[in-house]
């Protein structure tokens, strides 16, 4: 690691550069998935169902801000891996999002009915195929981790299918999911339960904060990083997640539907545990913010290289939508 922190003209240099970056990696991301996701049969497949290859393109294709792509693809730049070699990857982690989203919004879930300006999968086409193309994206993700077209290294691509079915499954997201469900009062008693300050920010780190923390692992893993390295990344991204949640906390409150492109205010309808809840609107705004700058100090030692990863973790807690 470089041992010189950048300065402020670099900071400033980097929150100039996040946006372009930003917009590239999306850019590149969504070229990267409509050409995974077409009818074309692959080697080992018999056929592709059109409706759920319609379906699965409806919930990954058209929108979002690709930030767990761009902080895998920018962690690898570090390590001079360029964008092209790292969006692979990128583009797995993007899948499992993607797939989250579509069972997140379906009936049994938070029954949402639009997702970035547009009918929810389940909306747009029905119940099962939703489940089903949710479950399809999924396992694309690690088909494509899988695949030697991402790293010649078969160790190297089976650490990464390693790190991300950690954060997404039983102790990452997926259990993130069933503690927020139960905190909802779904089961038992059918009372939503009262969390601590700690429940929360572990229910929070599974749900939410586990896959973008493995975004930056994964670049890490591309990279080859040391195990200094690799820790200092992992409190980075483990900062950045928790300020994200917490940020989208926040604008569920303040924000309107259109600017986030889907209803507000269903986490407090729902008795959701969110730190919004338990410290207060402008406690949690201080402890977004304390956490992005804490995500900034983890990579104190990367030096100016890291501004754009530093920009990063400022858009997290400043984002608007």
């Amino acid at each position: 690691m470089s041992s010189a922190p950048s300065c402020d003209g670099d900071a400033r240099h980097g929150d100039d550069d996040l946006a372009s970056r930003l917009a590239q990696t999306a850019t590149e991301i969504e070229t990267l998935l409509d050409g995974l996701l077409v009818g074309e049969v692959r080697e080992g497949e018999i056929v592709r169902p059109a409706r759920l290859l319609a379906a699965m393109r409806h919930g990954a294709l058209g929108g979002g801000k690709r930030l767990r792509p761009f902080l895998t693809v920018e962690t690898a730049r570090l390590f001079g891996i360029a964008a092209g070699q790292a969006l692979r990857a990128g583009a797995a982690v993007e899948l499992v999002h993607c797939y989250s989203l579509v069972h997140d919004d379906l009936p049994a879930m938070d029954d949402d009915d639009t997702r970035r300006g547009r009918p929810t999968v389940h909306r747009a086409y029905d119940e099962a195929t939703a489940m089903l193309a949710g479950d399809t994206l999924l396992t694309l993700a690690f088909e494509v981790l899988a695949d030697p077209a991402t790293h010649p290294t078969g160790e190297v691509r089976a650490a990464m299918v390693l790190a991300l079915a950690r954060a997404s499954g039983l102790g990452g997201m997926a259990g993130g999911q069933m503690l927020d469900l139960a905190a909802e009062g779904r089961f038992d008693d059918g009372a939503a339960a009262t969390l601590s300050d700690a429940e929360i920010r572990r229910l929070q780190a599974m749900k939410t904060g586990a896959l973008l923390a493995a975004s930056v692992e994964i670049g890490a893993l591309l990279g080859g990083a040391s195990v200094a390295q690799r820790g200092a990344l992992a409190a980075y991204g483990r900062a950045l997640g928790a300020a994200f949640q917490v940020a989208d906390d926040i604008l569920d409150v303040e924000a309107s539907p259109e600017q986030l492109g889907k209803a507000t205010a269903k986490d407090q309808d729902r008795g959701k545990a969110t730190l919004v809840q338990a410290l207060g609107l402008s406690e949690a705004k201080r402890e977004r913010d304390r956490l992005s700058s804490e995500a900034v100090a983890a990579l104190e030692g990367f030096g100016a290289e890291a501004d754009v990863l530093r920009a990063a973790a400022r858009f997290a807690a400043e984002r608007r939508s």
